[in-house]
């Protein structure tokens, strides 16, 4: 290999490198030959001379990333691609699968590398003319996943132009397709039973409890390794007896302990029992090797699913589409739902506007990317009357694009129910106490009567009278004290609800703004620390208050914002913004605009204001 070679294969690593860390997209696992071709050919249509000039270009040019992977992930894709494989799937795999299945269980089917859809569309088309179209609709489900959000955009709209559906026969076109426009869409009831979304086969854990795994012509753009691992995966994916539909470039040629042949001229597998006679599954109780990260990916993916399965708390996951996409055990419990309403519209269904609208919240935080909480909703089922308190939270992909939405519904009944009784509880120690307050001032109307009775028959006696008016005078004196100190008390009392008052008012404006705002006294000690910071910075404000600003290690250089701080101090001016390479709570480099500005009514003291710049969108 000459120097010029090596300095380039080093050059396409760090280029690799470089995409994995800051896109999160992992081309490494790749075969070197085509995909350093397919940059290449890139960099040359960019006019780049060098992979470091071509790193540049990226970090200067965000929407180059899109270009970038749009070519080199090829979409090569049709409606029943390689007729006599298809036409094998739907005579023999298909019937044989479905006759193993009990009548009311669901099938599940994964397109792994579907790219703009059609490979998913021919599978319902397939188990729709198997089964019928309305047991299709009941039982079966489709994922289709990609690594390439343009091609999954195109795949969820459901609609190909009329040269696209040229490989379709006649009958299928007209029985599935409606015309839209100048296009066709995929008929809506079965679309629904298709579910997209984005999914790295070398690094994401597999979708389980797949009844048929179609990767057509996807495992020869990966090197040796990165096949084992993914064909792993797909060993984990797979029921037993589940088949694993591959591509004509491809086959199974090691792996016959695992996988035996259905049809090898038409690349079928079926998935074997483990070597003791059952299905593989990753152990709950002996982790994987630690030296293996994907079994350790699958293992945690099964523990994520049964936590969330046995959550007490009620969870809906809703897609971008608006299909629902999880539901756990207390959730079907508390709602009435079950396994089937997975994958149908979340508008169809009684919880979407029941406790309360969700559907608007769901559009809400999605489109603000905030959590949206409703506190103290009530539901009326059929256990009765219930309290929930809602949170509706956006959930975000590696580039930072919203995909999905948690529906997470937290019981305060018991809590709603206490506080009720602590409030009335309450009402009745007050009637209690006025009660109490009437009955010691008719004691000390009895008891002044007494003693006027008391000074009427002691006239005769001076000495005690005086003695016992000086006992009255000394009494009174003690009132008067009292009456000062219920006056000074109640003022207090007023003052410490006002003070409450405004704390709390300053507490939920600072934690209302999505930006981190850090409050430093004269000493240069936080003072406030909003949430903010906390989701920026990862510190909560227990762990920083009263802490040297200047010495907090949190990801953020501080020391290159003294000069910032003491310009604003000293002309008592706003300083700022300026940008601050900085590393978030999550490990990311970002760039954060920092602000600074005098703190009125603290001399000495100053806020700084940090937000995260925005990246175009890729």
């Amino acid at each position: 290999m000459t120097t010029a070679q090596g300095e380039g294969d080093a050059g396409l690593e760090k280029l690799l490198e470089f995409l994995r860390d800051s896109r999160g997209f992992d081309f490494t696992g790749y075969r070197r030959t085509s995909l350093g071709r397919r940059i290449r050919k890139r960099m040359s249509d960019a006019g780049v001379p060098g992979y470091q000039e071509y790193r540049d270009l990226l970090e200067a040019d965000p929407s180059e990333f899109a270009t970038l992977f749009t070519t080199i992930l090829i979409n090569v894709t049709s409606f029943l691609r390689d007729g006599p494989a298809w036409e094998n799937l739907r005579t023999q795999v298909v019937p044989e699968l479905v006759a193993d299945v009990d009548p009311d269980e669901e099938i599940r089917v994964w397109s792994a590398g579907c790219s703009s859809g059609e490979e998913a569309y021919s599978l319902a088309m397939v188990f729709a003319e198997a089964l019928g179209v309305a047991e299709a609709i009941r039982r079966v489900k489709i994922y289709g996943t990609d690594v390439d959000e343009d091609a999954l955009r195109d795949a969820r709209s459901g609609l190909y132009g009329p040269k696209a559906l040229e490989p379709l026969p006649e009958e299928l076109r007209e029985k599935y397709f409606e015309p839209n426009g100048g296009r066709f869409a995929f008929r809506s009831d079965l679309r629904r039973r298709v579910i997209f979304g984005r999914h790295d086969i070398t690094r994401d854990a597999p979708i389980s409890r797949l009844n048929l795994l179609v990767c057509r012509n996807t495992l020869m753009y990966f090197n040796a390794e990165a096949q084992a691992r993914i064909v792993d995966r797909f060993h984990f994916a797979l029921r037993e007896r589940g088949v694993l539909f591959l591509g004509k470039a491809e086959m199974l040629l090691n792996d016959g302990e695992r996988f035996e042949v259905v049809d090898m001229a038409q690349r079928f597998f079926r998935r074997l029992p483990g070597e003791d006679g059952r299905a593989f599954e990753v152990s709950a109780r002996e982790p994987a090797d630690a030296a293996d990260p994907d079994r350790l990916q699958a293992h945690a993916r099964v523990l994520r699913d049964q936590t969330l399965e046995a959550s007490p708390v009620a969870t809906i996951t809703v897609d971008g589409e608006g299909l629902v996409v999880q539901v756990n055990q207390r959730a079907r419990e508390l709602f009435g739902l079950s396994e089937s309403d997975e994958g149908q519209p979340f508008r169809d269904l009684e919880v979407s506007y029941r406790p309360v609208e969700l559907r608007s919240l769901i559009e809400q935080a999605m489109r603000e990317r905030r959590t949206v909480r409703v506190p103290g909703a009530e539901w009326r089922g059929e256990t009765g009357t219930r309290h929930l308190d809602i949170v509706v939270q956006p959930l975000t992909g590696p580039a930072g694009t919203a995909m999905a939405t948690a529906l997470v519904f937290t019981d305060v009944t018991v809590t709603t129910r206490l506080k009720a009784e602590l409030k009335q509880a309450r009402e009745e120690l007050e009637t209690a106490y006025e009660e109490l307050q009437s009955t010691n001032e008719e004691l000390e109307t009895t008891n002044e009567e007494l003693q006027s009775s008391i000074e009427e028959l002691e006239t005769t006696n001076e000495e005690l009278q005086s003695t016992n008016e000086e006992l009255e005078t000394t009494n009174e004196e003690l009132q008067s004290t009292n009456e000062e100190l219920e006056t000074i008390n109640d003022e207090l009392r007023t003052r410490s609800d006002e003070l409450d008052e405004v704390r709390e008012f300053l507490e939920g404006v600072m934690g209302s703004i999505a930006a981190a705002v850090v409050v430093l006294d004269s000493r240069l000690r936080v003072r406030s620390w909003n949430t903010g910071a906390t989701e920026l910075w990862g510190l909560r404000p227990d762990e920083v208050r009263d802490e040297l600003f200047f010495d907090l290690d949190f990801g953020l250089p501080t020391a290159g914002l003294r000069e910032m701080v003491d310009a604003c101090l000293s002309t008592g001016r706003r300083t700022g913004p300026q940008p601050v390479q900085a590393v978030n709570r999550i490990g990311r480099s970002i760039t954060c605009m920092v602000s600074c500005s005098r703190l009125s009514g603290n001399p000495g003291g100053v806020v700084l204001l940090m937000e995260r710049e925005e990246e175009s969108a890729g």
